[in-house]
């Protein structure tokens, strides 16, 4: 029951759901914060007058201070770059905050609606669902936060509706009911469609910078971690690079066929990346080239890196039973020493 309402999300793809959560609460929750501050007017003029103050006038003076923070928080730091920290934090403070002032408007209606005539229950249980149906629709990207605010802010005066023994709010509190219930089931099939949506840009992304044939990165990758390298580098951090090609490749092709090459070439991928592990970038450059990046802080830069590489490569190929020889050719740069 719990993974079907709370299935768990990817790990490749965890990082990209918090910013996309993220990302659709700081874009419609501002107008849900003035929309909350504005009803204060109503809310106090509508209450019940032997309603204790505290509830009556003081859950929607405090409420309207929430919801007028809240929106100048959001609109302060709208255009702020989001990051992957600042999102999930920001998931984790909406849900608390959303559930507290639903809590809030839980309360105010239930204590109201016990406290009025049977001829007004209608307009305190339509002002409660009004706010909870707008505020899980606009955290429904955080499916928690959402469940929260309907349990805590329709399921009492849903109670108080089917309850009542007049027929006119027990129809309107099924209907009710049944729209929470259609509503839950949307969101819970947008989540599933969104997280089909970010494994399938997951994809994509490594296929446009991996090698089809071995898994590494391919020159695009490469270029760009490079890139990256070279604009953080200073003459106190020292990174290296390492560019290779096969000798006598290219008689294997040309013997055995190109699936005995391709064998050689994934083989070969193989040697590099447990040699290299996670201390440099290992890429496919194109046909029998390969290029290693060794970058700042990597053990590997105490090694002889050439040496290094050409032990692993050394020895014989078995593909498909049979057994095949090939050498490489390597050649180094070390950066500030080569410029």
């Amino acid at each position: 029951m719990r993974t079907r309402f709370f299935p768990p999300i990817p790990d490749a793809i965890r990082d990209d759901v918090a910013l996309l959560r993220a990302n659709r609460i700081e874009t419609l929750t501002p107008m849900l914060f003035l929309m909350l501050a504005a009803t204060t007017p109503t809310a106090i003029y509508a209450g019940v007058q032997s309603v204790h103050p505290v509830i009556r006038i003081g859950f929607p003076v405090t409420l309207a201070a929430i919801g007028l923070l809240g929106f100048v928080f959001l609109m302060h730091n709208r255009g702020r770059r989001m990051s992957v920290r600042r999102a999930r934090r920001m998931i984790v403070e909406s849900t608390w905050l959303s559930g507290l002032t639903g809590a809030m408007c839980s309360i105010w209606t239930v204590v109201n609606w016990m406290a009025a005539p049977p001829a007004t229950h209608s307009y305190y249980a339509m002002i409660m669902a009004m706010g909870s149906l707008a505020t899980a629709y606009c955290l429904s990207s955080v499916r928690f936060a959402t469940f929260v605010n309907l349990i805590i802010g329709l399921v009492p005066v849903s109670i108080l509706m089917l309850t009542s023994g007049i027929a006119p709010e027990i129809a309107a509190g099924t209907s009710l009911v049944i729209a929470t219930v259609f509503l839950l089931r949307m969101i819970l099939q947008q989540h599933d469609q969104l997280i089909d949506l970010l494994q399938l840009q997951h994809q994509m992304r490594d296929l446009a910078h991996t090698d089809p044939l071995t898994g590494l990165a391919n020159r695009r990758e490469f270029d760009m971690r490079l890139d990256e390298e070279i604009a953080k580098a200073d003459d106190a951090s020292a990174f290296a690079i390492a560019l290779l090609d096969l000798n006598g490749f290219k008689p294997i092709n040309d013997q055995h066929g190109h699936a005995i090459g391709d064998g050689v070439l994934c083989e070969l991928a193989e040697r590099l990346r447990r040699a290299c592990g996670d201390h440099a970038v290992v890429a496919r450059q194109g046909g029998d080239e390969f290029a290693i990046l060794v970058p700042a802080g990597s053990p590997l830069l105490e090694t002889a890196l050439a040496d290094h590489i050409l032990a692993v490569l050394a020895a014989p190929y078995r593909i498909g039973g049979r057994p095949m020889s090939v050498g490489a050719g390597i050649g180094t740069a070390y950066w500030p020493e080569h410029g």
